[in-house]
């Protein structure tokens, strides 16, 4: 006797679907610098934001730029910089040592002393000539006081610093690959700062 045997019919399970919404745009992080902590009492590292604050307020300092003479000798020279975008930028006339130094060795250090901490960056001084750079850095600038304008590719103004040389002042930007800070009020410490690429 045969039996008969029956399919048995089978839906297919019902997949709940999941919305997808458009993606939101990401923005890149910046990367926070690595670090070193130089402080020999037992003081916590600073924090990267700590330095940043203090180059991001309106409280300006003194910046001083470091170059080599061609015989290798350091040259020292204060210098008109801005930090902006997280960079810093400063000018100098073509016929200054330090302009010369820079146009055979760009390697340099900047150091400023600001509110609460000083600072050394090192890296390379590169100069800038494309002109939505210049209209923009010439007007943060004359915003501090300096009343720079853009010709051709530098700057000129009635006056600048006797340390500038004469006009056109060309603008250098510093892409910076290590950062040095001590504490200069509490909480105290030293810190060195590596970035992944120059900044």
């Amino acid at each position: 006797m045969k039996t008969r045997t029956t399919a048995r019919k089978t839906s297919p399970k019902k997949i709940a679907s999941k919305k997808v919404g458009p993606k939101k745009a990401t923005t890149p992080k910046a990367r926070e610098p690595t670090h070193k902590n130089l402080d020999i009492y037992g003081a916590k590292p600073i924090p990267w934001s700590r330095a940043l604050k203090q180059l991001g307020s309106s409280a300006q300092g003194t910046y001083w730029l470091a170059t080599t003479d061609p015989d290798g000798r350091p040259h020292v020279a204060a210098v008109g910089a801005l930090w902006v975008d997280g960079k810093i930028y400063f000018v100098s006339g073509t016929r200054t040592r330090k302009s010369q130094n820079l146009a055979a060795n760009p390697s340099c250090a900047v150091s400023v002393s600001l509110t609460g901490i000083d600072l050394v960056f090192e890296g390379t001084a590169i100069r800038v000539a494309d002109r939505p750079t210049l209209l923009r850095l010439a007007k943060r600038y004359a915003a501090q006081g300096w009343p720079a304008s853009v010709s051709g590719t530098a700057f000129t103004a009635a006056y600048s610093a006797p340390s500038a040389g004469p006009p056109p002042w060309n603008l250098y930007v510093v892409r910076h690959t290590t950062a040095f800070g001590v504490a200069s009020t509490d909480p105290p410490g030293a810190t060195r700062w590596r970035f992944e690429s120059p900044r």
